[in-house]
């Protein structure tokens, strides 16, 4: 057969009546013969995939960060011991997340401001950035009553936490700052991240261009200001996270009378100060003078188990100035309006709602339940012969582990007891040979937790 032929019997039918000889003139064709060898296939190796990148440089200040944010870390080595002990009870005893639920006087309020919104008198957009007059007011007769604060220094957030990076932006790269050492590690972080500080220095274990407070048993946790250089911003936490200590009224007299000294502003962070039960000041600006040199920030996390909902504030007073003369409050106030439409009004409503008699009632009931946690974790680390810090007026207990890693630690009580804790060098250099324990968890947790301290160390 031609090779005409043999194509048009090999292909379909409709394609036949295409390929008809009309069209293609039959002409017979002899191929030669050849003999072909073996045909070998050879994979030609495929360009090598290559990832697009942009001409956009990394913030240099980023690479500073040592590994991962301390908590999250502590997440991660948390979820890799969960496969390892499947049949285990995990107890976390180390973020300081509540867990007792929101009492129902306060959620029922914002359940109607949420109902509310559907409705045509009801709704509401945005509002003023600063906060809900009603909110801010009831802020300043609650916890600023005497003491010269107005309504106008008050700044409803999303959290203290947050206030801290506003703050970070509102001071600039070129500040210096100073921190209690151990300390709460957004302070430092977020320093890092706006470049304010050197590279890390690892012999040391903390980073150049900031000044360490050490914080220790031996000076009561409170640190020796002869010792410390001037800085721009003082980070301040009392009652402090991670030791639990809450400063005196003559310890925080020296710290304004020092800030004056060097023209620095103080960054107090009053978190947990509703778990003062002595006679310890609750605000700064108790002490003389704070205004002057003192801003404050503040959250309803831990009072109300705001934790996830999300509310704060900030109290920035008009007679702190800048060393031209300008109002900090003023650029505090540009701030928020460029970087923040203003805090949730349902949860403001909520707010509110802390702040009502039955609120403050129904706060001091949760706050109560945790301090109870956290005598029975104290009593517990006593027993077995610790040295326990912190837990009177903080939900926080700070148990020493003299000459010992602090992740040692960490990883021992996780590994043998499925505990997990805080190791106390996450909070700077000075808390090595330490870790937090927390004293937010469910009563039966607690318990089931100090029991298995008692196993492993008795």
């Amino acid at each position: 057969m031609s090779l005409t032929q043999n194509i048009s019997t090999s292909i379909s039918s409709s394609s036949s009546s295409f390929l008809a000889y009309s069209v293609f003139p039959y002409r017979d064709v002899s191929l030669p013969s050849k003999n072909f060898g073996t045909c070998r296939c050879v994979a030609i190796p495929q360009e090598e995939k290559t990832t697009y990148k942009t001409n956009v440089s990394r913030n240099a200040n980023m690479a500073k960060l040592q590994a991962g944010y301390l908590f999250p870390e502590i997440a991660r080595r948390r979820n890799a011991h969960l496969p390892k002990y499947p049949d285990s009870k995990v107890i976390s005893l180390g973020i300081g997340d509540t867990t007792e639920p929101i009492p129902e006087v306060i959620t029922s309020a914002m359940s109607k401001r949420s109902q509310a919104l559907s409705t045509l008198q009801g709704y509401s957009g945005y509002g003023a950035e600063q906060g809900e007059k009603p909110l801010r007011a009831a802020i300043v007769s609650t916890f600023y009553g005497g003491l010269g604060i107005d309504e106008d220094d008050i700044f409803v957030s999303d959290g203290a936490k947050c206030d801290i990076s506003r703050l970070q932006v509102l001071f600039g790269s070129e500040a210096t700052i100073a921190v209690q050492d151990p300390s709460y590690p957004a302070y430092v972080d977020s320093s890092v991240i706006m470049g304010q500080t050197g590279l890390y220095q690892k012999d040391a274990e903390k980073y150049g261009n900031i000044e360490y407070m050490r914080c220790n048993p031996e000076n009561g946790f409170f640190p020796d200001l002869s010792k410390v250089c001037r800085a721009d911003i003082i980070f301040f936490c009392s009652p402090n996270n991670p030791t639990g200590s809450a400063a005196t009224r003559e310890q925080l007299t020296q710290l304004v009378q020092f800030a004056k000294d060097n023209g620095s502003i103080i960054v107090y962070d009053s978190a947990y100060a509703m778990y003062i039960s002595d006679d310890k000041p609750r605000s700064i600006f108790e002490i003389p003078g704070a205004k002057e040199v003192a801003l404050e920030t503040a959250s309803f996390s831990k009072y109300a188990g705001f934790t996830g909902v999300r509310l704060g504030w900030t109290v920035v007073p008009k007679e702190l100035l800048f060393l031209d003369g300008f109002p900090v409050a003023k650029d505090f106030n540009r701030i928020v309006c460029t970087c923040f439409n203003g805090a949730s009004n349902v949860v403001q409503a909520g707010g509110l709602a802390c702040l009502s008699p039955e609120g403050r009632n129904a706060m001091q009931k949760v706050v109560g339940f945790y301090k109870e946690n956290a005598d029975i974790i104290m009593d517990t680390f006593n027993s077995l012969g610790f040295n326990v810090y912190g837990g009177r007026n903080a939900p926080y207990v700070w148990v020493h582990f003299p000459g010992r890693s602090s992740w040692d630690v960490f990883s021992e009580i996780l590994e043998k007891t499925h505990v997990v804790t805080t190791p106390g060098s996450g909070f700077g250099p000075g808390g090595e040979g330490f870790i937090r324990v927390s004293a937010f968890g469910h009563r039966d947790n607690v318990l089931e937790a100090c029991r298995r301290f008692k196993q492993l160390y008795k």
